[in-house]
């Protein structure tokens, strides 16, 4: 549902980026309106338009214009929309035939009175998504805190960190939740239970010897929807329901969760061919995407995961690729914190005692440390 009046999401061709963006976030509905001075739209910018930027590394004071170009030569060039009185049935009708979750309303001269969004029409629907959380590590890079203590059950902020990823999972209309254990397995069982006083369901799948994420996935029975996989020690405020939403919009049979991550050299590089030098860099900066520990299958993907063998999800990205399935990747603009070593934990309780879980994730800035 919309949280501001419409015209406080309207843009113009020439509004940064990263403008786009706080205001997608400020609006709550996943979208911002290109307007001209008339109210006359434009186009759109959608939260998957800023996320594919990111991908290409473009640079977010970039205007807005360029990415409407890019949208130009895309299966929808112009923005769908909807005329006023357009009835409730054919507004349905049109965000699912298109895959929507909004769509502007203009009157009889093509100006903006109105945006609704997919909430307005129907009440909140529970994902349909199973998810698992993989907290069966040992976690032994934060020992002595994990000695006799699994990782997803260390405080964070008072509470432990898989209850901060049961809540987000709930909030995001997920209901069915399983969690793969090894280590301490009663330190979780007894905390949660069956999950009702958190408001999931929780099955507990115990791995006798450790079998990696992929191989954990092979003692459960097939889904018959799709499932969301989360490291049980990773920090984030990502949206499920964007990430699914680009899931469904790609037809992804995996789409891969990832964050850019950006390291200086702190020596000039030298570039050699043989004994002659051809180039140098002083301190160059490299940046990356890396595997953030959150994942999307379809339910044919457990073709290709063994059963009862140690089996790592690179291991599945690879194999699905050399198979020629649709791998994609989704980055996380949102906070995001890999809770691997003490210094990683000691920045989780700074940033949530700070709030930063909640602050502006435009700037992703916060939380991008890589175990």
């Amino acid at each position: 549902m919309l949280r501001v009046p419409v015209d406080e999401l309207f843009i113009h061709l020439d509004t940064p980026i990263r403008t786009a963006l706080l205001l997608i976030d400020k609006g709550g509905i996943g979208i911002v309106l290109i307007v001209d001075e008339g109210r006359r739209l434009l186009g759109t910018i959608s939260d998957g338009d800023v996320r594919r930027a990111i991908l290409s590394s473009l640079d977010l004071d970039t205007p807005v214009t360029v990415l409407l170009e890019r949208k130009k030569a895309g299966q929808y060039s112009k923005p769908i929309t909807a005329k006023v009185g357009t009835t409730r049935e054919e507004l349905l009708l049109l965000m699912r035939k298109f895959i929507l979750r909004e769509i502007p309303i203009l009157d009889e001269d093509d100006r903006i009175v109105d945006l609704i969004g997919m909430d307005d029409l129907v009440p909140v629907e529970p994902l349909l998504l199973q998810a698992v959380i993989m907290a069966g590590g040992f976690g032994s890079r934060l020992r002595p805190l994990t000695e006799d203590m699994p990782k997803p059950m260390l405080p964070v902020g008072g509470r432990p960190l898989m209850e901060v990823l049961l809540e987000q999972l709930r909030d995001s209309g997920i209901r069915n939740v399983n969690v793969t254990t090894h280590f301490r397995p009663e330190k979780i069982t007894d905390y949660f239970g069956d999950g009702k006083n958190f408001g999931v369901e929780l099955n507990y799948v115990n791995e006798e010897s450790p079998l990696g994420t992929g191989g954990a996935l092979g003692l459960m029975p097939r889904p018959s929807e799709p499932l969301l996989v989360i490291n049980g020690d990773v920090l984030t405020q990502v949206d499920f329901r964007a990430m699914y939403a680009f899931h469904q919009e790609y037809k992804a049979d995996l789409t891969l969760a990832v964050r850019q991550y950006e390291f200086e050299v702190p020596y000039g590089v030298i570039e050699c061919d043989g004994v002659f030098v051809k180039g140098i860099q002083e301190k160059p900066s490299f940046n990356y995407f890396v595997n953030a520990g959150i994942y999307l299958l379809q339910p044919d993907v457990y073709e290709y995961i063994p059963v009862g063998k140690r089996f790592n999800m690179t291991d599945l990205i690879q194999w699905l690729m050399d198979a020629g399935k649709v791998v994609v990747s989704f980055p996380v603009r949102e906070y995001w914190l890999d809770i691997g070593q003490h210094v990683d934990y000691a920045q989780a309780q700074k940033d949530v005692e700070a709030g930063l879980m909640g602050n502006d994730p435009s700037s992703l800035d916060g939380g991008n440390e890589v175990d």
